[in-house]
């Protein structure tokens, strides 16, 4: 008899100065009307912020940030898509 397999919950805790962002995909306009690009020929990519280090100063879970296309390392987590970087890889937070 074959056994369901178990899910299991993970949760992602940086160390010292890494911050975890969830990428977003869409075309960001901001207030003022500065246009991010999502497309692929865009140098920057924006997203959330999810978790940091504690080393990390300047960002906090929840704040949308700008980073370079190449920036930190891909990680699933459970069928999330997200990035973990080191917080001078940011660029900077995107007020809207």
């Amino acid at each position: 008899m074959l056994e369901e397999p178990r899910r299991i919950d993970l949760s992602l805790e940086p160390l010292d100065d890494h911050v975890v962002v969830e990428p977003t995909d869409e075309e960001t306009e901001t207030r003022t009307g500065l246009i991010i690009p999502a497309s692929d020929e865009a140098g920057c990519r924006t997203g959330i912020v999810t978790a940091v280090g504690a080393e990390a100063g300047g960002v906090e879970p929840g704040d949308k940030v700008l980073f370079p296309k190449g920036a930190g390392f891909d990680v699933r987590l459970g069928g999330a898509a997200v990035k973990v970087m080191r917080r001078k890889e940011l660029i900077a937070r995107v007020h809207d």
